[in-house]
């Protein structure tokens, strides 16, 4: 599906960016023909979509993505390289700041010795999960960024920076990344809110709960070594299923705020069809989906000492 639905497209990314050139003047209109054809030529365009098929397999498999229609030399995985700077903090951060804040919001919510309004901090939450994160986006553009003037609107970084690695250039990226992120976190953290809630309150009957509070045991040593630990493994296991969410709506709101990340680079590609990124792309988000399911496979011994290897 990630090959062949790109190709439904009825342009020719080669014809596109070369008729662009010859109408800015860069060449003769005459010799188009000839340059399309060399270079479908050159990366197999000219072949049937079966054998198109069949080389794009062997490439992933050698775990080469070749190089991009559009940007030609440029290669696909540089590209990718360039891009995750920007887009693997906003990510990460995202997914675990609305995966801690909703679980704690959701286990104190259902904490019988919470104070009451504690527990009114994951109402706005749960309202928010039926919001999309590019409509929050937009709000907190409006609100925060426009109208308050209190972050940047747009962009990586500041206009005229040149990208390195020292501390000013890196705050500078953190501060333009705020907002979304808040986008993303909003809107996913009320979901684990809601599930943590309902998984807190099936525990509370317990026995080994009850048998700590007949202990004399302090109640937050109770909530957070008996209740919210047990409570959470469920959210564990959605976790790595989340991380696929964000990032599939990460992927939008990057677009929204301009972001130089993977985002605004799989748009790009999509409006000028340049196949080999989008698929490069595609396989890097589903390859680091697999790799955090298995991470929390290797995570939930840790939380749930039931199931551990029997060492016997």
């Amino acid at each position: 599906m990630v090959f062949f639905i790109p190709r439904l497209s009825s342009k020719n990314p080669i014809r596109e960016r070369f008729a662009a050139l010859s109408r800015s003047g860069g060449f003769s209109p005459a010799d188009l023909e000839k340059i399309v054809d060399s270079y479908n030529t050159k990366f197999g365009l000219d072949k049937s979509l079966p054998e198109q098929y069949a080389v794009y397999m062997g490439s992933i498999l050698r775990g080469d993505l070749g190089y991009s229609l559009a940007y030609y030399p440029k290669r696909v995985g540089e590209m990718i390289t360039d891009s995750l700077p920007y887009s693997l903090p906003l990510y990460t951060f995202a997914v675990a700041a609305s995966f801690i804040l909703g679980n704690l919001l959701g286990a104190l919510s259902a904490w019988p010795k919470t104070p009451r309004w504690l527990k009114s901090l994951a109402v706005p939450l749960t309202i928010l999960k039926g919001v999309h994160p590019v409509v929050l986006g937009i709000v907190l553009v409006n609100v925060i960024a426009f109208q308050m003037k209190l972050l940047p609107i747009t962009g990586t970084f500041t206009s005229g920076a040149t990208p390195n690695w020292s501390l000013p250039f890196i705050l500078d990226v953190a501060k333009h990344l705020i907002l979304p992120a808040t986008s993303l976190i909003l809107a996913s953290a009320g979901g684990w809110a809601l599930g943590m809630r309902g998984m807190g309150v099936t525990i509370q009957g317990e026995d080994y709960v009850n048998f700590a509070e007949h202990k004399g045991l302090k109640p937050w040593t109770i909530f957070g070594n008996y209740y919210v630990r047990n409570a959470m493994l469920p959210s564990v296991t959605a976790l790595a299923l989340d991380i696929g969410a964000i990032v599939t709506s990460g992927l939008l709101v990057e677009g929204l705020y301009g972001i130089q990340g993977l985002g605004s680079l799989l748009q790009g590609a999509i409006v000028t069809n340049d196949f080999p990124v989008i698929y490069g792309i595609v396989i890097f988000i589903i390859g680091g989906v697999a790799l955090a399911m298995l991470l929390t496979d290797l995570l939930y011994p840790l939380l749930d000492p039931r199931i551990r290897m029997d060492r016997q």
